[in-house]
């Protein structure tokens, strides 16, 4: 699954301006920064794609750690901050699961897919 998330998913976020790899990436923006994170299921067969945004200065978390907007990953935001392509809406889930009978390469098209409603998710932010 890597192998075909370098092959698709990965120069489909290059096209969109996102710099990173595998899992972290951002995206500079004039006024917030875009975040995308893979994260893949800890027992296997399947990732979800989660992606957030702050503003361009960076983000201190509720604890007080500031965290610059260069190192900064979607995972260091809250969940309530964050959107997981593919879910319905808040607290729901959408797996991209390669664990099924469908090959990496539709898993990956599949998440290439989905980059259009990251777009939408990220122009609604404001930081």
């Amino acid at each position: 699954m890597t192998l075909q998330l370098k092959a698709q998913f990965v120069p489909a976020l290059r096209r969109l301006g996102f710099k990173g790899t595998l899992p972290h990436f951002r995206r500079q923006r004039e006024n917030r920064v875009d975040l995308l994170t893979v994260q893949f299921d800890r027992h296997g067969g399947g990732f979800v794609v989660e992606i957030a945004s702050c503003g361009v200065e960076g983000f201190t978390t509720h604890w007080g750690k500031f965290i610059p907007a260069a190192t900064l990953t979607a995972h260091d935001l809250h969940p309530s901050q964050r959107h997981r392509l593919g879910s319905p809406g808040p607290d729901t889930d959408n797996w991209f699961r390669f664990d099924q009978g469908v090959s990496p390469t539709v898993v990956a098209e599949r998440a290439c897919a989905r980059l259009d409603e990251a777009e939408r998710w990220w122009n609604t932010q404001t930081t």
